[in-house]
């Protein structure tokens, strides 16, 4: 059982080691060499092409002036001065919504902390609870244990402050929860109104078309949409099975890349002609001139590329049953989307399409019934992975309860006994161990999520994100307490009677938020210095620059930041709402530790976002109602948590008003949903058509089709010119002609198609009239 001093070694440490990180970032991002690392946003927007000096070959490499090292934290401020609306233009309304999650940690556990420390924690503190207990059953507990509810005898009226907390404490949360999902609630729907014309504004995604012998899937997507939205539809763009042409783009992309770095070679130094082996990595095979093997190469490569594209577009097999279908107007991309289209609620599912840089083109092919098939496999490998992780959450425990690895390893005591030598292990050996358990669990949940087979990345990142908080709820929170508890009192449990068996559950439960302690320090504290230091990708920017950057654009690949990390830094963040919600009444030594983590976190993801890391996508704030969720359910188990230590101490009288608590949160909820979800679900059709009638009044030339047609083409069908889709404004849009149908299957339909020259004979007259 860490103490006081066990835990200030560890904060001692984490600090000393946070301070490090601190010193070695404000060191490293000074120097002209690591401007990339450090500044890549700033790069990729075009603002930002040389590095901090110039002159001298060595102030290339190395900052030479010295008064830039004195104002080594300058960049804290300089991370808090950008307003919120500049932040959204320059790195959108996800990642400025995702800061306000640090905010919010402020804004609850603050005035939370106060009134805890102001209240409680002299009420907890003047007992004796814990010392008569280890007298009678010699429960081990520390210092720390005595600011905790633990410390409270049994049937005591000061329980009374414990129940009164909590509803204040609610009440604190959810008026903060409310006023929050109102303000991004909000800032989501006026950012949609004042946001420029995307392609997904106009554009839905229409998943399992249902399969016709006399059509194709253009044709028949074509001819629904005529038939049914006849005012609105516009296009459509159907989906291939392009994998085969990707991996020549891949490989073309990498031949290209070759002969760009031979030919500014040979440009360089025209005496010496640059050869190369053809064997495996360039090592064996024949010898042969460079730029004439990778231009031979290439065009090879380009001629199969264009016979694979050929072959896709004439082979049926290689369509997909999905097809992106765009609009005339906002209003009718909205209607679409969300209606059911068919009385076969199976077939024609229709969503709103996701901006063309978030789709997920892999998934787009996989069949309605699939998905069912393929989810329920993964909800099963999730429990199986679940329960498994037990197993070294188990041994993590076993480091922070190290009494029982003395009764356990006898002749190991005399060097675990020693001081420095115990408060390292339990202080800080604990939190890193569960860390480094948990690198490679992001990576696992994200191939899960993409074997479900969902179609963006924005949800692939919410539903690993999703999963990753189940899981460490399941074996961070609860496995942390259940298998902590069960080595802790592994001897009380053989040797008491059954009837204290939950006493001493009550009691041992509060004094986990020691272990807890020491994980925030490690993974809040040390670990969010830890990211802005950058370390990994500096040491990678810099291999790859020395060994395999050839070219101005392997460079810029060496420098990509990547993204913020939805899926791994918002579970993280809820695990931290969680313990600072139960703990707030059980042990609020807690709190001051927490608030440290969402303070630190702010200033240096704040920093990250401004600087660093390039948004992949823009979902306006959509994950919002997960957050408000999660802090939600959080509440609620800090309550139900809260009522099972009360039952334990002979509080029965208070079971009444603490079942009332959850009830109200959950109708809380409840409301919540109902009044503020609906903006992130769905798109007012009102918005809609406010949009569309200011875009009509101030561009009535605009070529919407030529906007449209080829923001949905597989990025593999693009060629090198066609990335922008820039709008055409010399011709005015075209109207849509009606066109016949040749599926003698549908003689029910009462419009033509293009592919046939008769109509329906049963709805001739229809089109006559």
């Amino acid at each position: 059982m860490a103490t006081l001093s066990d835990i200030a070694v560890g904060a001692a440490i984490n600090i000393l080691t946070a301070l490090a990180f601190f010193l070695a970032f404000a060191m490293l991002r000074i120097q002209p060499v690591n401007d990339r690392v450090y500044f890549p946003k700033w790069y990729i927007k075009g603002l930002r092409n040389t590095p901090l000096q110039a002159g001298a070959f060595i102030s290339k490499f190395v900052n030479v002036d010295f008064r830039s090292y004195i104002r080594f934290l300058n960049w804290m401020p300089a991370a808090l001065q950008m307003p919120e609306l500049e932040l959204i233009d320059h790195a959108g309304l996800d990642s400025a919504v995702y800061l306000r999650i640090y905010l919010i940690g402020l804004k609850i556990f603050v005035p939370i902390a106060f009134l805890a420390f102001a209240v409680m924690v002299p009420v907890n503190w003047t007992n004796g609870t814990l010392e008569h207990l280890n007298l009678s059953s010699k429960l081990t507990y520390s210092d720390v244990d005595k600011l905790s509810i633990s410390n409270i005898p049994i049937g005591s009226r000061r329980f009374w402050t414990h129940i009164v907390m909590a509803y204040a404490f609610t009440f604190w949360t959810c008026y903060v929860l409310k006023r929050e999902y109102e303000i991004v609630a909000t800032m989501r729907l006026h950012f949609l109104a004042s946001e420029r014309r995307r392609p997904d504004q106009f554009t839905v995604l229409v998943q399992n078309v249902p399969p016709d012998p006399d059509e194709s899937v253009s044709e028949l997507v074509e001819h629904f949409f005529l038939v049914n939205h006849p005012e609105h539809y516009l296009t459509n763009q159907v989906v291939y099975n392009a994998n085969k042409l990707s991996n020549l783009v891949h490989e073309k992309k990498k031949k290209q890349n070759w002969l760009d770095f031979y030919q500014l070679r040979y440009s360089r130094k025209p005496s010496a002609r640059p050869f190369v082996k053809t064997g495996f990595l360039g090592l064996w095979g024949r010898r042969v001139d460079a730029i004439d093997f990778y231009t031979s190469e290439i065009e090879r490569l380009s001629e199969e590329i264009s016979i694979e594209r050929e072959k896709i577009a004439s082979n049926p097999k290689s369509i997909m049953p999905v097809a992106f279908v765009s609009f005339k107007t906002r209003w009718g991309a909205a209607v679409c989307a969300q209606t059911q289209q068919s009385r076969n609620p199976t077939i024609w599912l229709t969503e709103w399409a996701p901006e063309p840089r978030d789709v997920y083109w892999d998934n787009l092919a996989i069949p309605y019934v699939s998905l069912t098939i393929r989810r329920l496999i993964i909800a099963v490998a999730f429990f199986f992975l679940t329960f498994f992780f037990m197993i070294p959450i188990a041994f993590v425990q076993s480091l922070a309860n190290i009494e029982g690895i003395e009764k356990a390893v006898p002749f190991l005591e005399p060097v675990i006994e020693l001081k420095f030598i115990k408060s390292i292990i339990q202080g800080f050996l604990p939190g890193i161990a569960l860390k480094i358990f948990l690198i490679f669990l992001p990576s696992i949940l994200m191939l899960m999520s993409k074997f479900e087979g969902f179609n963006s990345i924005s949800a692939l990142e919410r539903r690993s994100a999703s999963r990753y908080y189940i899981f460490q709820f399941i074996n961070v929170f609860l496995g942390s307490i259940i298998t902590g508890t069960a080595f802790q009192q592994l001897d009380n449990f053989i040797h008491q009677s059954a009837n204290d068996i939950p006493k001493t559950i009550g009691v041992s439960i509060p004094m986990k938020a020691t272990f807890f302690i020491t994980y925030i320090m490690v993974d809040g504290w040390a670990g969010i210095a830890g990211e802005i230091l950058r370390l990994k990708p500096l040491i990678i920017y810099h291999l790859k620059n020395f060994f395999l950057v050839k070219t101005e654009k392997d460079r810029e690949e060496a420098m990509d930041p990547g993204t913020l990390g939805f899926n791994t830094g918002e579970p993280q963040i809820q695990l931290y709402f969680l313990l600072g919600l139960v703990y707030s009444v059980v042990t609020p030594i807690l709190l001051p530790f927490i608030i440290v983590f969402f303070a630190l976190a702010y200033v240096v993801y704040r920093h990250q976002i401004i600087n660093v890391y390039n948004q992949e996508y823009e979902s306006a704030a959509a994950f919002w109602p997960d957050i408000h969720g999660r802090i939600v359910t959080a509440l609620v188990v800090s309550q139900l948590l809260l009522m099972g230590l009360l039952s334990t101490k002979n509080a029965a009288q208070s079971t009444p008003l603490l079942i009332t608590l959850p009830v109200l949160t959950i109708f809380f909820h409840r409301f919540c949903k109902g009044r503020y979800e609906p903006a992130f679900l769905r798109y007012p059709l009102q918005e809609a058509m406010m949009k569309d009638t200011l875009e009509r009044a101030r561009e009535p030339n605009l070529n919407l089709k030529g906007f449209l047609q080829n923001a949905y083409i597989h990025p593999v069908f693009k060629g090198e010119d066609e990335d922008d889709n820039d709008v055409a404004m010399e011709e005015p849009m075209q109207e849509q002609v009606l066109v016949q149908t040749k599926r003698q299957s549908r003689r029910n339909t009462p419009l033509p198609s293009k592919h046939s020259g008769s109509t329906s004979p049963s709805k001739s007259r229809v089109v006559r009239d």
